[in-house]
């Protein structure tokens, strides 16, 4: 169908002219609604583009002029103390990447067990359904770095033969007894979030129970809690800098070292800054995961 000039064609739902086989032509009302919304946006961008300058400006100005700014930028924001703490946090901070993979992976295993063991149905499972909730009721609420306490320096006072008294392991140690009880409720909710009719039609097709639960419920409730996990991780590796009450040399320590030589708090923003710099990119894929689960379980796609 060819259209010529003074010729009627037909409209759609929406103003847009249709044209059979060759799509359609925009028509004038549709146009001028897409021209709306880009100007609409571009007038969003430039008002927020100019209230952050403004909040800056405003923010720079009130800092700088405050009577104690000199005193607090020589203290805190040293130039030459930074230099020299960056390349001894950046050493102890390998430390602090270690110890989040390890545990990491320790935390989503002792946590899955624990969630396992807290949704087992069975009467005989009971003392150890009552084991598992005690343990997450007692390490979710005890302080973490009471924990950490308890375990790094408790540990080695009592002198047991055959028990390590590195630092390193028993921080790691605390962290993950702690952060397990946090990802094993995570990993509860998931679970239980699966309708039981997922289960009744995995034994109907012949499934044992630790088959439907292997096969049909985990996998299930693994990708919906995937961001809490995600956050617990995050949370995890900023905290990998509490080992560090223990003697451990990681970032943290790093800097306290020249702290306490230098009596100058600037390592303490760059080990702030170096942890918020690995924490980020983290934090950006925990989004990014979500926005892409809300919108496949939007579209009605799997999870």
């Amino acid at each position: 169908m060819t259209v010529t000039k003074g010729e009627s064609v037909p409209e759609g739902a929406d103003g847009a002219a249709a044209v059979p086989g060759d799509g359609y032509v925009p028509s004038e009302r549709r146009l001028e609604r897409e021209r709306h919304k880009r100007a609409r946006a571009r007038r969003a961008t430039a008002v927020a583009a100019l209230s952050t300058l403004v909040t800056a400006a405003v923010l720079y100005l009130v800092v700088v002029h405050a009577p104690g700014w000199p005193r607090t930028k020589e203290t805190f924001f040293s130039a030459g103390y930074a230099r020299e703490a960056l390349p001894k946090v950046l050493e102890g901070l390998w430390l602090n990447i270690r110890l989040l993979v390890v545990c990491g992976v320790a935390v989503l295993v002792l946590g899955m067990l624990i969630a396992i063991a807290r949704t087992l149905r069975l009467p005989v499972f009971f003392p150890l359904r009552v084991l598992a909730a005690a343990y997450t009721d007692f390490f979710r609420g005890l302080p973490l770095i009471i924990n950490l306490m308890i375990v790094v320096l408790g540990v080695p006072a009592l002198r047991l033969q055959g028990v390590t008294v590195d630092p390193v392991l028993l921080g790691g140690t605390a962290l993950t007894l702690t952060y397990s009880a946090y990802v094993a409720e995570v990993f509860r909710a998931g679970i239980e979030s699966v309708h039981p009719s997922q289960r009744a039609a995995a034994r109907s097709l012949g499934l044992t129970n630790r088959q439907a639960l292997r096969y049909v419920v985990l996998p299930q409730a693994v990708r919906r809690q995937v961001p809490p996990l995600l956050n617990d991780l995050v949370s995890l590796q900023k905290d990998t800098g509490l080992v560090s009450i223990g003697g451990a040399v990681d970032a943290v320590r790093a800097a306290d070292i020249i702290v306490g030589r230098s009596l100058n708090y600037t390592p303490y923003i760059v080990a702030g800054l170096v942890f918020v710099a690995l924490t980020i990119p983290m934090t950006r894929f925990t989004d990014w995961v979500t926005a892409r689960l809300d919108r496949r379980r939007d579209q009605g796609g799997a999870l």
